[in-house]
Formats: C-alpha cells, structure tokens, sequence
C-alpha cells in the first residue's frame, strides 16, 4: 500500500454545503440567473482537469462512465462480487468523491497526488467487469489502460505539482524548466499580455534556437476573425534568442458551453452591471482576452450588493509554479443578511482601522475605494477547492484604481469550524475547549480583516507607460532604510509577475498578520458582538489557532526539494517564525511523546504575552512586508521571506523532526459536496445530496445530465491532442532553458 500521505483515509470527513433557506428566498428570477450562472461555472470548471496533470481528464471520464451506469451502491456490490473487501470498496468510493471534490488526481490544498487506496490488479477487475465496460467495452478498457500507471504511480517527480524536475503541471509542457518560464514571463510583459489564462508548450527548436507556444484559453481558435483587440496579438515573435508564438483556442469546446450559460444567465440579471459583466465575460473567453475580464470585473465591483453574487474566471494563481496563471474557478452565492450587517459596519470602519497599520500613510492607497464585504452561502464553487474567504478580482491594477469585492462564504466557515475534540492535536488539554468554543467566532473576525484590511491594504508604487509615477519621488521615504524609494514596478509589471513563486505566500502572510494585529483593536471585537473576557477569548484563540496551524503547515513542506506546496500553510508557518523569534515564551513548540506511545508535541501561547511581545514584533514585519512590496524590491523580499520559511532541524524547535510528527497525526482535508440546480419547465429545483463519498459521487453523475458522455470525450480528445507534450511525465527536464 501507499505511503499514508499520497492516500485519502476511508474515514475522511465529508460535509454537505447547506444552502437550502438562502436559496428558498430567492425570487423565481433570482433562481434562475442563479441556475445559468451555475452551469457555466460547472462546465468551466472541467478545465482543471486539463491544469492539472496529463492522466486527470481520462480518470475523471473513466470514473463518470462507471457511475453513470451503476450508482454507487450498485458498483460496491459489484466490487465486493469481484472480492474486493468492504474496506477497499469504501477506498474506491473515497478516491472516486477525491477525484470529483479536487478536479483531479492532487490535493488542491498541498499539491501533493493522492492514489487509490487498494490493488491495481483488483481495481482493474472491478473496472473491465463492471457495467459501464459491458456497455461500451473498448472505450473503458482505452481509458483504463491510459491512465492506470499514472493513476498508481509514486514515481519522485510525480509525487507533486511543480516545474522540471521538482514535479509534474500540465500549465508548461514537460520539457520546461523554471528558467523557460522567466523567460516567457519577460516575453508577456513585454507584450503587455496576461499570464492568467495561458499555458506554455516548448517546441521543436528552430535555427538552433528555442521555440515556445503561448496558447490563450478562448472559444475562437486561429481562424480568420473579425477583428478584435486579441486578434493583433496572435502571431510570431523574437524575443531574446528565442522564437514565441502566440496562439489560442485552449479549452475551447469546453469555453463554449461557459459562453452558452453566460448568455442564458443575461435575461434574469438584476440591472444593467450585471448584463454588461456578463457581456465582457462572454467576450473574454471568446477572444481569450483578460482586458475584457477586468473591464467586467469593474462592472463587477460596481454592482454593490445583490442578492445573487457570482464570479468566474481564470483566477487563483496558487498552483501555477511559477506563480502567473490562473486555474478556472466560478462561484454562485446568496447573501448571509446578518452577518454581511457586521461586515458592512467593518466596512464603514475601514478608513480608521487602516490608520492602524505599522507603515506610514504615503504607502496606503491614495483613496480607500469602499468595497463591498458581504457574508455569502455558497449554491456552487468550481475549481479544485472551496476557499472560506475571498478578496477579488485579483488584478492588481483595478484594485489600485476601482477598488475590489470581499466575500466571506458563511457555509464553507461552518464547515471549517466543525471540530471534534478527540482530533484536536497539539494542543493541551486545558486549551482544547476553549479552542472548540470560540474557533469559529475567531476565525469570522480573522477572515474578515484578512480579506478586507489584509488583501484590501496597501499600495504598490508605479512609473506607468509615459514615465509618470504614482507616488511623489522627492518627499516618499522608506521607513526601513530612512532613503528616497529606489526602486517600483514599471508598465506591464504586476505582484504576480514580479514576485512569481512567492507572490502568493508572502501575500497570505501579509494578509493573515493584518488579521491577527488588528484582532488586538477592541473596536474591532465590538463589531462582530464581543467585549470584556470573551474578547478576549476570541483573541487568544485566534492567535492560538494561527500558531498551531504553522505547526500543522509542515505537512506541506518537501524535504528533498527544500519547497512548499501550499501558499497559505507556508504563510502560517512564517508568522509561527516570527513569534517564536519574538522570545520570551510568547511561543513554545515541544515535543513529547502521546498517550498511544507515539511522537507528539505541544504548541503553547503565552496569553498575557500577546500585546507586549508578540504585538511588536508582528509590527516590525507586517511594516517590512508592506514596504518591501510597495517598492517592487524583490530581492529584499525574498531574502526576508524565504529566512523564515526555511524549515531546518535546527533547535530548539527541530522542525524537520516535527514535521514526521505532524505526518504521523495529521487530518486529512474535508471534502464537500455541494448541490446541483435542475431546470424543469420554467422553476429551478435544487437538488442537495447526503454527506458521505457515495453522495459527494452522485452529485457529480448528476451534474451534467443532458451531455455527460460528450463532455468526457471532449475532456480525453483535448488532453490526447497534447500529450506529446508529456510523453514522458515521469523524466525531468534539465535546468537549462
């Protein structure tokens, strides 16, 4: 059997998204705009499939096949005729509903691949006998032979996410290295083109010099077109040595079907923003042209408050190695009326609570632009994972200039705050309860200042096209240094293209220590209901819960590639650095030895030690952080991040040795199963599903009832058109472009 940490435990928890009563408010219209807008994010989110890994899209049109012949009660009998055990029958299921909840064969949060849990030769047996391959015999034996070695397979490089030799991504091609992707990010800025919805082949050089292929997501492909702002850009370049060759038409057929929903949701929107997002929406993923998704997300910011919210897109840039592009995410939610009330009263205290933060005014934004925060319960989320909380759009441009939407997802909090005392690690007894009570109350406030003072904080300093600044060069000082700022971010360049591979991290951790310092503001706690000792409280267990969450982070670390998998868990392990370098007992992590016998460890705060050790010292960094980011001084920023991110056996925490500890006791991740909306006549209906792997599995075969059969050969005809470009996956290229 596999090493534990590449299998999805049979017991791995599973909840069910409640949306019921926020949907049963809707209007008829309402639930309607609601339904398209929901399609279209389903059907984009097949996508991930193809951001993925090269043998995802044939295990999910292999796993759709057998469960749409035998649900998945009916396939247990099968597998269990065929003798498999129940346990491996429940293994099947769990890897199955891991597949579907993660679009794809790696964890969405760690980027590490999980593998099913049982023999291949038995899994082989239960899949060539089931009824799917009775009814279309060539077919499933196709699909299985093409994907089962990758599907088992622990080969090192495929153990995890990454670029060249330190793992497998299928947003380069095989062959690219890090330094490709240097290099093809300098061919974009120089063209003023997104890295959000592209992908990056090596070819065939030519004239000795490298050839690269900059393919665009859209429904058009490089056929003759009327004329549009993309089409200019769709040809042949030099650049640097090396050829590039701007094309489009990735995901097309899958875009078509967004496009078609999106022109559907556009008969029931509320007003005229929401028709003209839509509109630029749809011309995005036509033409491929992020400049038509930021003009509607600016209609997108401007539509304050609806009933419905959505958005979609190519968006989170997490699981790109090099940091650029976006995966497909989409999103459909209703408004939580009473707690968006404490986010709007957090809104409307923004500009005082800003005047909080460590950094001096000039590297604040000239305008606080009011967003809007609103408490949403989530009807869909499309993508490899269900985040608790958003700050968008992501552009760093519009959030300078039009301001940006917070959304926290009321549902996916509940989810999150479910906790059982018994799983509780790391903590000590006396603090367990605590913990329980006062978690999920910890967590709103710190997810409220993360997105909205965190994400929403700040300003970076910018020489656009013709030569002007945004800041005044004579009189802005950097407090670090005491000098006139020296250095910025020039036209073309963005946080994601300049920080790459830690933009995201480093990011997270601003955001999250925004969180934590201004937790200590009792104003703050007066908003959302707390005073006296349960502020306190709350307070104590919010910094509590962050601390043993670096601890809990190691899980994501690679030793033999010295690298993080997961930006956020990264963020939390540097500020549990930083508190611990605070000294003076703040923080201790100690091993020990549980009552099982096993290694264990104890993560310990100081309460009465938060203001005065840890506060100062989150305000040195937090003040770093900002000012590094503000001037575009990548190398001072990554030298100060990757310092704390470092994980040594060291003492006296010992983190390398923590970390087998860690592994030994940790929780799988939940997995969520959502509902679906069904049409019938002119009322939508919402189907919900029970919370277990059978059901998480039935929400998935009864996602795509009209054409589930011509979207898996749509899925498998797109990844065989490219898998010449990783013919073999398990072989690393060398670190020369």
């Amino acid at each position: 059997m596999a090493d534990a940490q590449y299998i999805l435990p049979n017991d791995i928890g599973v909840f069910s998204l409640d949306c019921r009563e926020a949907f049963r408010l809707l209007s008829p219209t309402e639930r309607l705009y609601a339904h398209h807008l929901s399609r279209a994010a389903w059907y984009g989110g097949l996508a991930v499939l193809l951001q993925t890994s090269p043998e995802a899209p044939y295990i999910y049109a292999l796993l759709s096949r057998l469960f749409r012949a035998q649900d998945p009660d009916q396939l247990r009998q099968h597998a269990l005729a065929e003798g498999l055990t129940e346990e491996e029958c429940q293994a099947f299921l769990v890897y199955a509903a891991g597949v579907y909840s993660n679009m794809g064969n790696y964890k969405s949060f760690g980027d590490t691949k999980f593998v099913p849990n049982l023999p291949k030769e038995k899994l082989e047996r239960v899949i060539l006998g089931s009824e799917a391959a009775q009814q279309h015999p060539e077919e499933v034996r196709s699909l299985w032979q093409t994907c089962r070695e990758l599907m088992f397979s622990l080969e090192p490089r495929l153990r995890h996410l990454g670029l060249g030799k330190e793992g497998i991504t299928t947003y380069f091609s095989g062959d690219c290295t890090m330094e490709d992707a240097k290099l093809a990010q300098d061919f974009l800025d120089s063209q003023n083109l997104s890295a959000y919805n592209t992908r990056l082949f090596k070819g065939v050089p030519q004239d000795g010099k490298p050839c690269y292929e900059v393919r665009l997501a859209s429904v058009l492909g490089m056929e003759p077109a009327l004329h549009s702002e993309m089409t200019s850009k769709l040809k042949s370049y030099e650049f640097q040595g090396s050829h590039f060759q701007v094309t489009r038409g990735d995901y097309a057929p899958i875009l078509q079907k967004v496009v078609e929903h999106l022109e559907k949701a556009k008969a029931y929107a509320a007003n005229s923003q929401q028709e003209q997002m839509l509109a630029q929406y749809i011309e995005s993923f036509t033409q491929g042209s992020i400049e038509a998704h930021k003009r509607g997300s600016r209609f997108w910011i401007q539509d304050k408050g609806p009933i419905v919210e959505s958005y979609i897109g190519f968006i989170e840039s997490y699981r790109d190695p090099f940091g650029s592009r976006g995966e497909f995410e989409g999103f459909v939610a209703m408004v939580n009326k009473a707690m968006s009330a404490k986010f709007e009263c957090l809104v409307a205290s923004a500009e005082q609570l800003l005047k909080e933060l460590p950094w001096p005014p000039t590297f604040e934004k000239d305008k606080f632009l009011t967003p809007d925060f609103t408490s949403l319960d989530v009807l869909t989320f499309s993508g490899s994972g269900i985040p608790a909380g958003i700050n968008i759009p992501n552009y760093d441009d519009l959030r300078q200039t039009d301001g940006f939407k917070n959304v926290s997802l009321g549902n996916v909090l509940a989810v999150a705050y479910a906790t059982q005392r018994e799983k509780l690690t790391f903590l000590e007894e006396e603090d367990k309860d605590l913990f329980i009570r006062w978690k999920g109350p910890s967590f709103d406030v710190q997810v409220g200042l993360h997105e909205l003072l965190g994400h929403g904080s700040g300003k970076l300093f910018v020489q656009d096209e013709k030569g002007a600044f945004n800041f005044d060069q004579e009189t802005v000082i950097n407090p670090e240094t005491g000098e006139q700022i020296q250095s910025w971010y020039r036209s073309g360049e963005t946080w994601d293209s300049k920080f790459s591979t830690i933009a995201s991290s480093y990011e997270e951790c601003r955001a999250e220590s925004v969180g934590l310092y201004l937790c200590l503001n009792p104003q703050v706690l007066e908003i959302f209901g707390f005073e006296g000792a349960d502020a306190e409280d709350v307070i104590y267990v919010n910094w509590l819960n962050m601390v043993r969450a670096g601890l809990l982070a190691l899980e994501f670390y690679t030793p033999e590639a010295s690298s993080w998998r997961q930006a956020h868990m990264q963020a939390r392990f540097v500020i549990l650095r930083v508190l611990l370098e605070a000294g003076e007992g703040l923080v201790t992590v100690t091993p020990t030895t549980g009552a099982d016998g096993r290694p264990d460890a104890r993560v310990r705060l100081d309460r009465n030690k938060i203001r005065p050790v840890g506060k100062p010292a989150l305000e040195r960094f937090l003040r770093k952080l900002q000012v590094l980011k503000s001037t575009g001084d990548v190398a001072g920023g990554r030298a100060l991040y990757e310092r704390y991110a470092a994980v040594t056996d060291a003492s006296p925490e010992c983190f390398l040795t923590l970390r087998d500890t860690v592994l030994l006791r940790k929780e799988s991740r939940k997995l969520i199963v959502q509902p679906n909306t069904r049409l019938e006549g002119s009322e939508v209906q919402l189907l919900e599903y029970e919370a277990s792997a059978a059901g998480l599995i039935r929400s998935f075969s009864e996602r795509f009832p009209e054409d589930g059969p011509e979207l898996e050969e749509v899925l498998t005809q797109l990844a065989t058109a490219d898998a010449r470009f990783w013919k073999s996956p398990s072989e690393a290229p060398s670190d020369q472009a």
